[in-house]
């Protein structure tokens, strides 16, 4: 396909028959969600740790820790789930469910809770 040569990833655009475009947009405005979240997760985890909040350190920190690491852990997740998608969309298979959501579902729900017990502990 000579349309397909200079598209990057190849083996997603290489792959099958060129989807509906609204099909392809759609991907790519979840795989931006995923990245916003990101910057969320990020900016909440500095934020914990910049402003002088009413939790106890060590626990603060340790929930700071999980918001960048899921704050990291997102886009990995965007890139994925968009080459996972893409590339079913193109070969007529059903959508894949996201790889990394549970981890990202667990470690905001453990956040949370550390966030809950700093907030007691101090």
């Amino acid at each position: 396909m000579e349309t397909e040569r200079g598209r990057f990833p190849r083996r997603v655009y290489g792959a099958g028959d060129e989807p509906d475009p609204r099909f392809s947009l759609a991907n790519e405005r979840t795989f931006l969600a995923w990245m916003r979240t990101s910057l969320a997760l990020l900016a909440a985890g500095v934020a914990l740790e910049a402003l002088d909040l009413p939790i106890a350190e060590g626990v603060r920190l340790a929930a700071a820790l999980v918001l960048v690491a899921l704050g990291l852990l997102a886009p990995v997740q965007a890139w994925l789930g968009w080459v996972a998608t893409e590339r079913a969309m193109r070969e007529g298979r059903p959508l894949p469910a996201p790889r990394l959501a549970l981890a990202l579902a667990v470690g905001v729900v453990v956040a949370g809770v550390l966030v809950l017990v700093g907030l007691l502990l101090r």
